[in-house]
């Protein structure tokens, strides 16, 4: 495991980013990601008894896909509301998965300890994404795969986070969208790997009701936006709140009473060296 000195301005923004992904309720958020998170997880190809390890596992939806599959899975996340949430899925859905509090930046485990090092739109979001790239690498085994889908900057997602991000992002870190970004990946974990595939897909975000209502329910469940809407004042939500629902009509392909929109992600799948 790395060790690594933080200096009080990394610690501080640590501290808040924590705050901000234990806020809202990811768990129930989350619920509506499954069928993506399905077909990201059935494209790795992973065999029964492989070890996994979900990095930014929140309350455990990819882990747990692997598990019911025969993979030893491990998931890690630093929100620790969502850690327990995901002990209790495994143990009501009758799963062996094990999920731990942890730091994508300092790992907890020995080197090449896993087969398949996966995160979906969760690593991203480290605020040092050198120290993440080296770990994701360092805990994957010669020939495993390392699996990471990322928000990227010009998708819907993104243009979602450039709006949000005015009112939460801790100053000095890089864009977490950046991950997202062709170039930026390969100059990050080019060097450790054998293999690297990159591929721009769709996310379909589906909710069985308006924008509006979509909003309602980004600003009720899910941390960084619930973090933006909590830090203003009323005109300033009254704002935001504008902002966002003009974003999430604009893209909508459903009629008025749903909402679909297609969210662009960067698919990494990379053999380590």
């Amino acid at each position: 495991m790395i060790a690594s000195t933080m200096s009080p301005e990394v610690e501080s923004m640590k501290i808040r980013l924590k705050h901000i992904w234990m806020a809202g309720d990811y768990d129930r958020f989350s619920r509506y990601m499954e069928s993506g998170a399905r077909e990201f997880y059935e494209r790795l190809r992973v065999s029964p008894g492989c070890r996994l390890l979900d990095v930014g596992c929140g309350s455990g939806q990819l882990a747990l896909m692997a598990a019911k599959d025969g993979m030893e899975v491990t998931g890690v996340d630093v929100a620790s509301n969502s850690v327990e949430r995901a002990r209790e899925r495994a143990q009501a859905e009758g799963v062996r998965a094990r999920f731990e509090e942890a730091d994508a930046e300092a790992l907890p485990f020995e080197d090449a300890s896993f087969d398949v090092v996966a995160s979906l739109i969760g690593a991203m979001f480290a605020p040092r994404p050198d120290l993440v790239a080296k770990e994701l690498l360092r805990v994957c085994k010669q020939g495993g795969t390392i699996a990471l889908a990322n928000w990227t900057p010009q998708g819907f997602i993104g243009q979602m986070f450039k709006t949000v991000s005015t009112f939460i992002a801790p100053s000095g870190m890089p864009s977490p969208v950046l991950w997202g970004d062709e170039t930026t990946v390969r100059e990050r974990l080019g060097n450790g790997l054998l293999k690297l595939n990159l591929v721009r897909r769709h996310y379909r975000l589906s909710y069985p009701f308006p924008p509006s209502e979509v909003v309602e329910f980004f600003r009720l469940y899910y941390g960084p936006t619930n973090r933006a809407f909590a830090s203003l004042d009323a005109g300033g939500c009254e704002r935001l709140r504008k902002e966002l629902e003009g974003l999430w009509s604009s893209h909508n392909r459903a009629g008025m009473e749903c909402t679909t929109v297609l969210a662009e992600y960067l698919e990494v799948i990379g053999m380590r060296a």
